[in-house]
């Protein structure tokens, strides 16, 4: 398997609303952290993640994370 696209060396902090969300996992799309459909060349797809609540959250902007969709601080490796 090939490395994703590092679509920016850090996370994305955004607060979200409670709904389901494509995280793209190629690091193509231009409406990062979401899936736009650039995976469709790759062999990555989205990962969906359904967000039962209103809350804070760090998507994973390096596409490296061992707990993705999520930060965990790969890119400080980087």
């Amino acid at each position: 398997m090939s490395e994703p696209h590092m679509a920016q060396k850090g996370p994305y902090v955004i607060e979200e609303t409670a709904r389901r969300i494509a995280w793209c996992q190629c690091g193509l799309s231009v409406k990062q952290p979401y899936c736009d459909g650039s995976h469709k060349t790759t062999e990555f797809r989205p990962i969906i993640v359904d967000l039962t609540e209103d809350k804070k959250v760090s998507w994973c902007g390096c596409k490296r994370s061992g707990n993705k969709p999520y930060c965990d601080g790969a890119h400080k490796a980087l």
